[in-house]
């Protein structure tokens, strides 16, 4: 059972009459988060490469487009206090990814990141956007987003990479692994909901309460577990590819406008190692966020968007 609401066929839902926008407007005012007095904000589920995707549409269709990409074990909805401030002036799609959120997972467990930039490529083809878009990947969301970048650069715009690198930690990324691991079966919410407060001391419980509904789900005996599809994982199967892999040589083949963003207390991406990915860029900026780690987008929402803003300015 799903806690969250959804579109549940192909015709869009209209997200702003819910209890959960309600719920987001609070969380906004909470946070000094600006935003349009009405927005337009819609569930819907597409079918892309044989898979059922479910993403999120806001603002309008007359204004420039972005494309979102979250990270691993999160989903469409980590974006939405960003998407609710940055619909006053584009047309936001938040994706959630294979195996993640409330699209389907993978019959063939197939979640490399070639797999997922191909099905980017085939959301940003099948939405028919009159302009190519801007896309915001964060952590896996921004792997995904280059990959497209090297195999597709004619699609985008621009790429606004969030704490992800060539060059990664390994001891933040088996940090991340391990609070995966022990967080895929619950008996009860408040269980996962104070191991998230202790893991990301940057958020306020209130806020995690409210969008803990996205992470997990109701199982057929009573148990909550991850919506995350954990059966690569189970099986042993390693999701990545040799042709996932990014070096700086990769990076400076990226020739369009490229914002690397960093978690001033990030345990994934160093100083160095983003200033190294900056400077291989062709066309990079680097800006650091304070008081966020690896979160950015949900640590220092006001500080992300800041950052965002002023580059999607600058195109």
């Amino acid at each position: 059972m799903y806690l969250n609401i959804s579109a549940e066929s192909g015709t869009p839902h209209d997200m702003t009459a819910t209890e959960e926008f309600a719920s987001l407007l609070q969380s906004a005012a909470d946070l000094g988060i600006a935003h349009a007095p009405h927005v337009a904000y819609r569930s819907r589920q597409i079918v892309l490469r044989g898979l059922r995707f479910h993403f999120l549409e806001w603002g309008s269709p007359e204004n420039p487009a972005l494309i979102l990409l979250h990270g691993g074990h999160q989903q469409a909805h980590s974006w939405d206090l960003v998407s609710l401030n940055l619909a006053q002036h584009y047309h936001v799609f938040a994706l959630d990814q294979r195996g993640h959120g409330d699209s389907e997972w993978a019959r063939d467990v197939d979640y490399s990141g070639t797999a997922q930039a191909a099905d980017a490529a085939a959301f940003i083809t099948a939405l028919g956007l009159a302009g190519k878009p801007v896309v915001i990947g964060h952590s896996m969301g921004g792997r995904n987003a280059m990959l497209l970048a090297r195999s597709a650069p004619d699609l985008l715009r621009a790429l606004v990479v969030v704490d992800i690198g060539p060059e990664i930690s390994d001891a933040g990324r088996n940090a991340i692994a391990g609070f995966v691991r022990a967080n895929e079966e619950f008996n009860d919410l408040e269980h996962f909901i104070e191991n998230v407060r202790k893991y990301d001391p940057y958020r306020k419980r209130e806020h995690i309460e409210r969008t803990v509904k996205y992470n997990m789900l109701v199982r057929s005996d009573g148990k909550y577990i991850s919506k995350c599809d954990g059966t690569a994982r189970r099986l042993g199967i390693r999701p990545s590819l040799p042709q996932d892999t990014l070096t700086l040589d990769d990076a400076a083949t990226l020739n369009l406008p490229v914002l690397v963003v960093r978690g001033a207390d990030s345990n994934i991406l160093a100083p160095d190692a983003a200033e190294r990915f900056r400077d291989a860029l062709p066309q990079g900026q680097l800006v650091t966020v304070p008081k966020s780690g690896h979160g950015v987008p949900s640590q220092n929402t006001l500080g992300f968007l800041a950052a965002v803003r002023g580059f999607l300015a600058s195109l």
